[in-house]
């Protein structure tokens, strides 16, 4: 055989192989604190992870971390179709999903996120602000569906419960955690369509919506997740916005001033707030690579501060390096 035709053909072979090898293994070029991921999140939690995108990026200003937002079964879906290998949500995988992960040659790593509150919130025009889990049940079981059932003196009609939407994790933990599986009453209003009724007054986000809806609505009563009502202007993390009132809620047969609380971070570590739920972020994709490293970052020192300052209990104490001056 020709000498030159030898050499073409072995380098054809090597091409060949080296093409085939770059078809088995996709070529990465993002790092931990460059390139593009996409990440999903309950929507419920759109204004906490949104910072940490914002101050995240601001950090690494070759990273770009793009978010949906999207009803927690939603979101799940996105999640267990490897369109999106960064989930942060309000529950773990079940071990059906985890045996879905396994079989598809992923690694799963989950961490804990936050603790995060189901806040209750009336129009400014409703002095009822004070309430029992008890009577939260009843509520939303369609038992009690007047504000005169609560208090006699109140000049308040119906109660009109407000949602998010019918798939979101707010739902699932007030029938889960607070109906302990009993069917929820007819008397539930959502922004989004699904079995419950749907309200469509506003075109903003659902949970935008809600606080609108009750700002708005005297005999109201919302149900929202917490960072989506604190005050970015307190540092003190001890008020919410102010166009709406918020709910104490008490374990106690009867609610006190002094026996119920509000959703402050405080309150949340204390266990003293009743409705209170583990938040979790979790991924599939390798290690190394932005999703990874913007994991790390949200699951970080860093990153819980940002939790800190919304309002919501951080996964994880944080430490305060205090300077202190000897006495002269």
């Amino acid at each position: 055989m020709n000498k030159s035709v030898v050499i073409i053909s072995v380098l054809l072979l090597a091409l060949i192989s080296i093409t085939s090898c770059q078809d088995v293994k996709s070529y990465r070029t993002d790092t931990t604190t460059s390139g593009v991921a996409e990440i999903v999140a309950d929507e419920c939690f759109a204004p906490i992870v949104q910072e940490q995108v914002d101050v995240f990026e601001g950090l690494n200003k070759e990273a770009t971390v793009i978010p949906t937002y999207a009803n927690e079964r939603k979101a799940f879906e996105l999640f267990m179709a490897d369109s999106m290998r960064v989930i942060i949500a309000a529950r773990e995988l079940t071990p059906a999903e985890k045996q879905i992960i396994k079989e598809r040659k992923q690694t799963l790593r989950s961490q804990a996120y936050a603790t995060d509150a189901v806040a209750l919130i009336i129009n400014k025009e409703n002095q009822d602000s004070l309430i029992t889990v008890a009577d939260v049940k009843k509520i939303m079981t369609g038992e009690i569906r007047s504000w005169k059932e609560l208090n006699p003196k109140s000049k308040l009609g119906e109660i009109v419960v407000t949602f998010d939407s019918p798939n979101s994790s707010t739902v699932r933990f007030i029938a889960d955690s607070i109906c302990k599986g009993e069917p929820l009453g007819d008397n539930l209003r959502a922004f989004s369509s699904d079995s419950i009724k749907t309200v469509d007054l506003y075109d903003r986000t659902p949970n935008q919506q809600v606080i609108d809806y009750v700002a708005s609505t005297p005999n109201a009563l919302g149900i929202i997740g917490v960072n989506w009502i604190s005050n970015p202007s307190d540092s003190t993390r001890l008020s919410f916005i102010n166009n709406i009132r918020v709910m104490s809620v008490s374990r106690a047969d009867s609610a006190t001033r002094k026996n119920s609380y509000k959703p402050f971070a405080a309150y949340i570590k204390l266990q003293e707030y009743p409705l209170s739920r583990n938040l979790y972020i979790m991924i599939t994709d390798v290690k190394g690579g932005l999703p990874s490293g913007f994991v790390n970052f949200a699951a970080g020192e860093k990153g819980q501060r940002v939790i800190l300052k919304a309002g919501l209990l951080p996964a994880y104490a944080l430490t305060r390096v205090v300077s202190v001056k000897p006495t002269l």
